[in-house]
């Protein structure tokens, strides 16, 4: 399948996941959060649900989560625009509370058919949820970050990196540096080079919630 039939095909899937009532969560959703990025990625980014700012944009990973995300990776040389993101469930649960079992069982099909066509090297799953889901091991994040593995996933092998969710991160400096060091090991399990990115207006700086103090990072 070359660029142009992944990306008609995820095209047909997305469409079919708009019209989804599945499970209940269909009647409180502003957007179903499908999908966006490169359909011919090599890195796949999955988190659990979409929350408030995703359901209300209709892309994964929005708001400031998204934003320090980006920075992570560009940081290390790679590309926000160069990766897929997706999300387990595609619509908000209410409350930003954890999917229930049937609301998964109802929606990691349009999770794994992206995963087929797509077919990534290296699938980076942000928080517990996403990874116990694609790596069949019911681990908390804080046992398993940074620590690839090789599962099959869409019916080939790719590596999986566990890695801790970059909302969570905004809350707590300490585990932002945790998930620095992790991101900064994708380069390498792409078969890439890290790229040094510099600052333009000096160190990066992400405020977790409106009056909050600001998070400084220490990514250089």
């Amino acid at each position: 399948m070359d660029a142009a039939e992944r990306a008609s095909s995820l095209d047909a899937v997305a469409a079919e996941a708009a019209e989804c009532v599945r499970c209940p969560l269909a009647e409180g959703r502003t957007h179903v959060v499908f999908g966006e990025g490169n359909p011919d990625a090599d890195l796949v980014l999955v988190g659990e649900a979409p929350g408030f700012h995703e359901d209300r944009d209709g892309v994964p990973f929005a708001g400031r989560a998204g934003e320090l995300l980006a920075r992570l990776l560009a940081a290390v040389g790679l590309s926000l625009g160069d990766t897929y993101r997706a999300t387990v469930l595609k619509c908000r649960p209410p409350g930003n509370r954890d999917p229930l079992p049937a609301e998964t069982s109802a929606c990691e099909p349009y999770l794994y058919r992206q995963l087929e066509l797509i077919q990534p090297t290296v699938v980076a799953t942000l928080g517990s949820f996403a990874t116990a889901l694609l790596s069949g091991r019911a681990l908390g994040i804080t046992r398993v970050h940074g620590e690839e593995q090789q599962v099959t996933l869409g019916g080939r092998a790719v590596t999986l990196l566990p890695l801790y969710h970059p909302a969570a991160a905004l809350y707590t400096p300490t585990m932002l540096a945790v998930l620095e060091r992790d991101v900064a090991r994708l380069p390498d399990l792409l078969g890439e080079t890290p790229l040094p990115v510099p600052l333009v207006d000096g160190p990066v700086r992400v405020e977790a919630l409106a009056g909050a103090r600001p998070v400084q990072l220490g990514l250089f």
